[in-house]
């Protein structure tokens, strides 16, 4: 497959390490400042050359964004450049208080990490008793103050048996979608790999009834680092007799599976570029190549573009250009993030045919 243009549609940008939870998948950490964080200065340099080139969306992460001060400068200087702003948070630190300056400083959206129906999963998955009720209690800020905001939910075999009672939940709680993500073993996740992680049959009947959820309840629900659901929406589509379309199907039409260094970058705390935040390979450095430079030239960014170098069952697949399989679950694996995805039970036709 022939090497594609790349737009820069999605940036996640660390803006801090620091984090007052404890969360058993994550690769933040409570604490001081580190001595290698970013100034405002830096990031609004890197803000205003990515607003020279491209326009994505820019996601204010972490750790927990909220804990630098100066997150409402950032983020207004960025919507000032016509970027659209979204905030990752874990929502325990938003008051009335901030739930306002996060609207009137013009990020579009913010998304709050629940983990459990309850507050029993939920807690014990981010280490810190009472955070389920916080982070619902900066939930309803948001919604009393007009900002748009959204769940995101990891899930695991700890909180796997809950799915459909958090997707109800979030719609309970007025959120405006629900982002379900699957567990990626990097950072702490690679500890809790062995007992935390799905099998890929498992993975698979997950995202079959995430897709039936997402055709029968009217409430956006959307798969993120979960690529395979990009193949199964398909192949269900397929066994319907229908065709997949914006209308019918959101932004799940639209995009694809995988979109580590194609079309989403993460910058970290420190200003390295990475293909995402679970990939722990680096492109450049903000503080030494203009991010345009990195984004169009880099070798690992022009070698995740190239859908022939990827091996496996992945190279194999005929939905590669849909699905393209999780490049930090193949890193983990082998070290090498072109290499198949481990959990994906699909096999490709190629491989069924040559096995005949």
């Amino acid at each position: 497959m022939k090497m594609q243009k790349n737009e820069l549609r999605l940036i996640f940008w660390e803006l801090t390490k620091r984090c007052n939870l404890k969360c058993v998948h994550c690769r933040a950490e409570a604490g001081e400042v580190f001595r290698e964080e970013l100034s405002a200065g830096e990031i609004v340099k890197t803000i205003d050359e990515v607003a020279a080139f491209a326009k994505p969306i820019l996601v204010l992460t972490g750790g927990e964004p909220l804990y630098r001060s100066d997150i409402f400068d950032i983020a207004r200087h960025a919507a000032s450049k016509n970027l659209r702003v979204a905030l990752a948070t874990n929502g325990t630190l938003i008051t009335n208080e901030i739930a306002q300056k996060i609207r009137e400083t013009g990020i579009a959206r913010v998304s709050i990490s629940i983990d459990g129906a309850d507050e029993i999963v939920h807690d014990s998955f981010r280490g810190i008793e009472g955070c389920f009720k916080a982070a619902l209690r900066g939930a309803q800020a948001l919604h009393e103050a007009g900002v748009e905001f959204q769940f995101n939910t990891t899930v695991t075999k700890r909180n796997v048996a809950q799915f459909e009672r958090v997707v109800e939940r979030a719609r309970n709680e007025g959120a405006k979608a629900l982002h379900v993500f699957m567990l990626v073993p990097v950072g702490c996740g690679a500890e809790i790999a062995d007992s935390d992680m799905l099998s890929a049959e498992e993975y698979e009947k997950v995202l079959h009834r995430l897709y039936e959820l997402s055709r029968d309840t009217g409430f956006e629900v959307k798969a993120t680092c979960a690529p395979h659901y990009y193949r199964i929406i398909r192949q269900r589509a397929r066994a319907e007799g229908r065709k997949i379309t914006f209308e019918t199907d959101g932004l799940s039409a639209v995009t694809r599976g995988c979109l580590a260094g194609t079309g989403v970058c993460f910058i970290s705390h420190t200003g390295d570029v990475q293909p995402c935040g679970y990939l722990p390979l680096v492109a450049g450095n903000i503080l030494h190549t203009p991010i345009k430079e990195i984004w169009e030239s880099s070798e690992l960014f022009s070698g995740l573009r190239d859908f022939s170098k990827l091996t496996g069952k992945c190279g194999a697949c005929e939905y590669v250009a849909f699905c393209g399989g999780c490049r930090a679950r193949a890193y983990f694996a082998t070290g090498s993030p072109f290499d198949e995805e481990p959990y994906c039970q699909y096999a490709p036709a190629r491989e069924r045919i040559a096995k005949k």
